[in-house]
């Protein structure tokens, strides 16, 4: 296996106490900050490969986000919870081995749509960083850091839950954090747009937020947004829709690469065959993990199945350049 390592010490030059008016968080601004160091990106032309696939979650809905804990080698996988409404914003996070075999659940009442999330090991704990405090339209108008319970439930209202608002006239927050890098991605809504601020994780852990490595406007992915993630210097979305009579084989599930440095697009949108056979075949969730032996992959996932038993599948690419 090829070795392509980062550590993260080298990811982020020294940002010069570039602070949110630095950055103009609070004014608008819609440019990034070169504060975040070259590393390479994934190449989204290169094939897929099989991590599972036809799994069941603990709830029988459509999957949405995922992430990985690294040290203690779990997987999380996010869905609106059985019985719930589509904007109540109730989910279950699933936990499963790397073969895709469950291990546990735990239901969360009033937290979001789970479309992205982030892990952050502690020990021999898993603390999720989520949307919390659902609006009507089912979207977490803040963050949230809790520890993972097996077997749990946690309502929005728990004081168990540590909130943040890293923008203060954002709304609708998600994150993805980059765990080889210690990068947290925020994706947020403002003045009627998506917004995109990166955060070293130990000052996210730390409650503050006052001041990103980057932060810039989201630019135009067309498509319906399904998930994103990061690597080093490089961001990751997901777009596309199911299979349909409008939408057959192979879809339109397509991979987007954008530099965290300038806001540009670097590569894509590509298509992608991934997991091309399934039925249904809903593109939900993109997630970086690296091998301990040091090989990085990006995972997609996708929904499969029919109404009533839908299953959780999710394939890798592993081409740096």
């Amino acid at each position: 296996m090829e070795q392509h390592t980062v550590g993260r010490r080298g990811i982020l030059r020294a940002a010069g106490g570039l602070g949110i008016a630095a950055l103009g968080v609070g004014a608008g601004a819609g440019t990034a900050s070169a504060a975040i160091a070259a590393s390479p990106r994934f190449d989204l032309t290169a094939p897929s490969y099989d991590l599972f696939r036809g799994r069941q979650l603990h709830d029988d809905t459509v999957q949405q986000g995922f992430a990985f804990d690294s040290v203690n080698k779990r997987l999380f996988v996010a869905q609106r919870r059985n019985g719930s409404g589509e904007t109540s914003g109730d989910l279950c996070i699933t936990e499963l081995d790397f073969a895709g075999n469950r291990v546990s659940a735990m239901h969360l009442t009033g937290f979001g749509h789970g479309v992205a999330f982030g892990v952050e090991p502690r020990g021999r704990d898993s603390w999720l960083w989520t949307e919390v405090d659902a609006n009507k339209n089912g979207y977490g108008t803040r963050l949230g850091r809790f520890k993972f319970v097996r077997g749990g439930s946690l309502s929005h209202t728990s004081s168990a839950i540590q909130k943040y608002r890293p923008v203060a006239s954002g709304v609708e927050f998600t994150c993805s954090i980059d765990q080889v890098n210690g990068i947290m991605v925020v994706r947020h809504q403002k003045n009627g747009a998506k917004y995109i601020a990166a955060y070293r994780l130990s000052q996210a852990s730390a409650g503050n937020f006052s001041s990103p490595v980057a932060y810039f406007k989201q630019p135009s992915i067309p498509g319906t947004a399904q998930g994103y993630t990061s690597y080093g210097r490089y961001l990751y979305h997901l777009t596309g829709n199911a299979y349909s009579a409008s939408n057959p084989r192979p879809g339109n599930t397509r991979i987007t690469c954008v530099d965290l440095n300038s806001g540009a697009v670097k590569q894509g949108p590509v298509l992608t065959r991934a997991g091309e056979s399934l039925s249904y075949r809903e593109p939900e969730g993109l997630a970086v993990y690296r091998t301990d032996s040091g090989q990085a992959r990006l995972f997609i996932g996708f929904a499969s199945g029919t109404a009533g038993d839908r299953r959780s599948n999710i394939f890798y690419k592993k081409a740096l350049i």
